[in-house]
């Protein structure tokens, strides 16, 4: 039978990790959106892999940390495949739906990969919950009822106040298909929930290869991969003709991918995947927060999202369960 894989034990520095990635993951949506104004998917996604792939490489060779061929034997090439080949599709899906959606909206329905995430670690990696913990799991879905109850609301309130003269269009490939509002969004928010799904898989294959190989090296390889398969679909002239705000803002999410998918991966070598899931609950917090600072000191660069008393409760109640989650130590 094949071992599971099992945490250092210093959650603190997992605790730690994992509010790192939320952080670094909630302001994501925002520089994507502005990013997709002059970039295809593909290429975007290409970057992003290509910059971390090799800034990553360059910092493993100094310190002599690069995969040896006696780990790389002992590692499941299998997971490996899985855990790229996943996280590839999650990219994707999660900018295709980001291009019909706001960042609000996607970053709302992305949060099933966590709960994915944590389902998963309770059944595939045996990890459990206090009674304490139970309760508190209820609390932080009624949080998430109230606090994406006014998102919804409002998504589906647009979409009604639409008029039927406005024409949608979804390119793929060079193919323009005129969508209704309505079709849009829909479309939209079936590729953040696919991205849900990929994201959940590449997590859990994720935490299980910890058991052979550091997660940077693991990180490498899956970049690497992801690199080679996006060049295929990139476009790289487009880089080339790109302003200085706009190149800037892509080597962010270049950036932003390197330190967040390290710290989340370092965070599942100290810390349960069901407890990092539970801090990654608070993205959302995140985004909002980023949407309505930015939106006032950019009003052109991204639209605010309004916030009511409901949704402040909301937020609350998640944050609260969240560490409570969390921190409860059987």
């Amino acid at each position: 039978m094949t071992k599971i894989h099992q945490t250092s034990g210093r959650w603190r520095l997992g605790l730690a990790l994992s509010l790192v990635t939320v952080f670094l993951w909630g302001i994501l949506p925002i520089a994507l959106s502005v990013t997709l104004e002059k970039i295809d998917v593909y290429t975007i996604t290409w970057f992003r892999f290509f910059v971390a792939f090799v800034l990553l490489a360059i910092y493993l060779g100094v310190q002599g940390n690069l995969p040896t061929f006696t780990r790389l034997r002992s590692t499941s090439w299998k997971l490996l495949a899985i855990a790229t080949i996943f996280l590839a599709g999650n990219y994707i899906c999660f900018l295709q739906g980001l291009m019909l959606t706001s960042p609000s909206n996607a970053q709302v329905l992305i949060q099933l990969a966590p709960f994915f995430m944590g389902l998963g670690g309770l059944l595939i990696f045996r990890e459990q919950y206090t009674l304490a913990q139970w309760l508190a799991l209820g609390i932080l879905s009624l949080g998430f009822i109230l606090f994406f109850n006014e998102q919804l609301l409002q998504s589906f309130l647009g979409i009604s106040q639409s008029t039927n003269s406005s024409q949608l269009y979804l390119n793929f490939n060079g193919y323009k298909i005129i969508l209704q509002p309505y079709q849009k969004y829909l479309i939209g928010s079936s590729f953040i929930v696919l991205a849900a799904v990929t994201w959940a898989v590449y997590a859990l294959a994720q935490k299980q290869l910890l058991k052979s190989l550091p997660s940077t090296n693991i990180m490498l390889i899956i970049y690497g991969g992801c690199t080679l398969f996006f060049s295929i679909f990139a476009n790289l002239k487009i880089i080339l003709l790109l302003d200085s705000f706009h190149f800037g803002i892509l080597f962010f999410c270049a950036l932003n991918t390197l330190i967040a998918y390290g710290a989340f991966s370092e965070a599942l070598e100290h810390w349960e995947a069901s407890r990092v899931s539970a801090v990654l609950a608070c993205t959302p917090i995140v985004t909002l927060l980023s949407v309505r600072f930015v939106s006032v000191i950019a009003p052109d660069l991204i639209a605010s999202e309004q916030l009511t008393l409901v949704g402040i409760l909301g937020a609350i109640l998640i944050v609260t369960s969240s560490v409570a989650i969390a921190l409860n130590k059987r």
